[in-house]
């Protein structure tokens, strides 16, 4: 865990196969600190390498999901700003944040519980699946501080809704509730909020148990469809075969297919 965090300010628990991930500052709407930020994508990657997780959940705690970057938490330089320590803070920041979960070798699902703004709404974008509370908002907050948006929120937009659309989102930076997001295709499913936990327990339980390293190859070809063209689309799909089929759990569901019973993945 990164000096400075407290284990309270981001909850962690692995039940049934799935690493539940909670930022716990209700005090600040959860604002992410930089040590927040650094154990979440210790998390993240530790759910990657255990065979034993199997889903991811991304939820918080009181009225707001995140409301986006508090930069209080940074480490202090000591040293006068130069040119490229900006580009350099974003890559580091925000954009290894964002990309530690489009990269987790693992389904990743946002449970929104509250209001998601800045880069708490691109937390929320980047997962694989979201589910939002009816209670739910997200915000492209950044043009109301005279700010480009970072955390990959000008990559992760156009590909969920349209140019257009999210170029509406970032200028306005109004805020959008949960219907709307769904209406948009930014939400999977908007559900009361007293049933989110329980929606995001059933499906990443539901994800716990299918075939791990197959979900995972998926996730990872869609990702990639977007940025390239159909000839290495159809080559990395090729590749994912492959690889896929050297796994138990293909073997397993070709099996039960050939003797017509329930399949049992183990995620290997």
């Amino acid at each position: 865990m990164p000096i400075g965090v407290s284990v309270d300010e981001v909850l962690h628990a692995v039940d049934n196969g799935v690493s539940w991930i909670t930022l716990n500052r209700p005090e600040a709407m959860n604002a992410v600190t930089w040590d927040q930020r650094e154990r979440i994508i210790a998390l993240l990657a530790a759910a990657s390498a255990d065979p034993e997780v199997r889903a991811v959940v991304v939820t918080a705690t009181g009225r707001g999901f995140c409301a986006g970057a508090d930069l209080r938490g940074a480490p202090a330089t000591g040293a006068d700003r130069v040119a490229g320590d900006v580009a350099r803070m974003i890559r580091l920041g925000a954009q290894r944040f964002i990309g530690a979960v489009m990269d987790c070798e693992k389904p990743v699902i946002a449970a929104v519980n509250g209001t998601a703004a800045g880069i708490g709404a691109h937390l929320a974008f980047a997962c694989d699946l979201v589910l939002a509370a009816d209670s739910a908002r997200f915000i492209e907050v950044f043009v109301r501080r005279g700010l480009v948006p970072d955390g990959g929120g000008a990559y992760l937009l156009p590909r969920l809704i349209g140019p257009q659309r999210a170029k509406e989102l970032m200028f306005f930076g109004d805020a959008v509730s949960a219907a709307e997001a769904r209406e948009l295709g930014l939400v999977n499913r908007v559900v009361p909020a007293e049933d989110l936990e329980k929606t995001a327990r059933e499906w990443a339980e539901r994800l716990a148990q299918g075939p791990t390293r197959a979900l995972v190859l998926t996730k990872q070809l869609v990702n990639a469809s977007l940025d390239t063209d159909r000839a290495n689309a159809f080559a990395a799909e090729a590749v994912a075969q492959e690889l896929n089929m050297t796994t138990r759990d293909a073997q397993e569901g070709v099996a039960s297919f050939v003797d017509r019973r329930e399949a049992r993945y183990e995620g290997r």
